[in-house]
């Protein structure tokens, strides 16, 4: 049976690129009668809101969107994903690391402008190691790709050879979360049994790193489908940070939520959505 999700984060409110890529994966198992779930990844306790949650929830509802099954939450699986860690600690495949961001950023000279600078090893070397200093664990890229091999996934049919290299030591436990969302996601993609995830092209990158970690820990690689971004009328992507509406906006406003998503789903933005 085809199991898709929708996993957003309850850091803010959701916006029409949200919304499109939830109707995606909703519209994807439904044609197959398959299961659609819902996620809430909210293991950032710095920045998750409960509020947030009733806010997704009643904009997937306005949308026309329901899922299968009880709404699964990141905080209440940490147990997993610790198991996970201990597991690849003792492949000896994690390290802790001190640097601070702002160190990273200094040391790294690789990455593009405005894109996350690449770790450049600087604790991996350290022989002596300080429990009590606080650290996140990062995953010794080098070592793990030799264990797992070469790696592919399905894209939309196409097979993807994974490269995970380019992503460098990434952090799997962070100073302030018990998990990153590279580790939360794979376990629970497993976890929940789903066979194919529909997300938007900014995590294709993020994928590569996610297989790794699927053969390290043994589990099941799901199909992928990566789709498009949704843009504006001035072709800007539809994000947060570019100042995209929130549907809690539209949805208060009067907007009908089944015919936005009618319009969404051709990948069309109804005129008026963007300026609220």
């Amino acid at each position: 049976m085809i199991v898709t999700r929708f996993a957003p984060s309850p850091t803010g409110r959701l916006h029409l690129g949200h919304a499109y890529s939830a109707i995606l994966a909703h519209d994807f198992a439904r044609r197959q009668g398959g299961r659609f779930l819902l996620r809430i990844e909210d293991i950032d306790g710095t920045r998750s809101r409960p509020e947030h949650v009733k806010t997704i929830i009643a904009d997937l509802a306005w949308l026309g969107l329901s899922w299968d099954g009880d709404v699964v939450h990141q905080s209440q699986r940490l147990s997993a994903y610790a198991g996970a860690l201990d597991r690849l600690r003792e492949m000896g495949l994690l390290y802790r690391c001190y640097c601070t961001r702002a160190e990273i950023a200094a040391a790294s000279l690789s990455a593009p402008h405005g894109a996350e600078p690449i770790y450049p090893g600087t604790c991996r070397v350290l022989t002596r190691q300080n429990a009590e200093r606080p650290h996140c664990w990062r995953l010794d890229m080098a070592r793990a790709t030799a264990i797992a091999g070469p790696l592919t996934w399905q894209d939309h049919g196409r097979t993807i050879v994974a490269d995970p290299l380019t992503a460098g030591d990434v952090v799997l436990a962070r100073k302030d979360a018990p998990a990153s969302y590279h580790l939360a996601v794979t376990v629970d993609d497993a976890w929940q049994g789903v066979t194919d995830v529909v997300r938007g092209q900014d995590l294709f990158a993020a994928t590569h790193v996610h297989r790794l970690l699927q053969a390290l820990l043994g589990l099941p690689t799901p199909a992928y489908h990566h789709h498009r971004l949704l843009t504006g009328p001035d072709g800007v992507r539809l994000a947060k940070r570019h100042g995209a509406p929130a549907l809690a906006a539209l949805r208060e406003g009067g907007s009908n939520g089944l015919a936005l998503a009618t319009e969404l789903r051709v990948g069309r933005v109804p005129i008026g959505a963007t300026d609220t």
